[in-house]
C-alpha cells in the first residue's frame, strides 16, 4: 500500500509538532513543506513521519520530529543569517535550516552519511547548504556563525563550539548525562555566556563527547 506522504506530513505537524509548543509560523511552514521521507533511509522510509528517532548507521539517528521542531524554533534563524549544524546526519535538519537561513554549513563525521546528505540536499535543490566531512572536536575552522545547531548530545559543552558563535549568536545543544539530559539555548552576549534551559530529553552523544565511564568499587 502506498503512503500519502503529504497527508502524513500534515498529520505530523498538527498532532506531534504543534502540540509540543512549536508555534512559530516560519518553522511550521518549513516542517510542513520539506519532504522528510526524501531524507530517510529506504529501510525505514515508512516511518518517516512517526514520533520516533530513526537509525542512520554508525550509532547516529534522526531526531524525533518534535525535537527538530523545538530546535528550529529555539534558534529561529533569520533570512540573512549563517548557520552551522554540527552532525548533519541525514541532511533533513540541514534542509530545514537552509529554508530559514541565508547559508548553512553542516559537518558530519562519517563520510558515507555526508555523501548521502549531500545527494539528498542536491536532489531537493537546496543550493545554500553545504556538507563537510569533519570531526567537530578537531575541525580546523575560523568561520563564525549567527546560530549553531548541535544535532547530538554533549556531556559538557566544548569551548571550541562557543568560539564559532558570533557575539549575539545562539546555540541549540543538548547537554548532560543520559538519560536525563537538558536541551538548552546558549547565548553569547557581551557579558559572556547565558544558558537558557528549554526541556528535558535524551539523545545519542556526538562521537567523543560522551562522559567518561564511572567506575565504582
Amino acid at each position: 500500500m502506498s503512503i500519502d506522504y503529504a497527508k502524513a506530513r500534515e498529520t505530523m505537524v498538527e498532532q506531534q509538532v504543534r502540540p509540543w509548543d512549536v508555534l512559530d509560523p516560519r518553522v511550521l511552514e518549513t516542517i510542513g513543506s520539506v519532504p522528510r521521507e526524501a531524507f530517510v533511509p529506504e529501510a525505514v522510509r515508512a516511518l518517516a513521519y512517526a514520533d520516533t528517532a530513526l537509525p542512520l548507521g554508525h550509532g547516529e539517528s534522526m531526531m524525533k520530529p518534535v525535537l527538530e521542531g523545538r530546535a528550529l524554533q529555539a534558534l529561529r534563524p533569520g533570512a540573512e543569517e549563517r548557520v552551522l549544524e554540527i552532525g548533519a546526519g541525514s541532511g533533513y535538519l540541514t534542509a530545514c535550516l537552509a529554508r530559514l537561513a541565508r547559508e548553512v554549513v553542516a559537518i558530519e563525521l562519517h563520510a558515507d552519511l555526508a555523501d548521502a546528505a549531500r545527494a539528498r540536499l542536491a536532489a531537493q535543490g537546496c543550493g545554500n547548504a553545504r556538507v563537510e566531512t569533519a570531526d567537530a572536536l578537531a575541525w580546523d575552522n575560523d568561520q563564525h556563525f549567527d546560530a549553531i545547531c548541535v544535532s547530538g548530545a554533549v556531556h559538557a559543552l566544548p569551548p571550541r563550539f562557543v568560539e564559532w558563535l558570533k557575539p549575539g549568536g545562539r546555540m541549540f545543544v543538548v547537554q548532560g548525562r543520559s538519560p536525563a539530559m537538558q536541551a538548552t539555548l546558549v547565548h553569547r552576549d557581551v557579558n559572556g555566556l547565558r544558558t537558557e534551559s528549554l526541556f528535558e530529553t535524551d539523545l545519542p552523544y556526538l562521537a567523543g563527547a560522551a562522559p567518561q565511564p564511572e567506575f565504582t568499587l
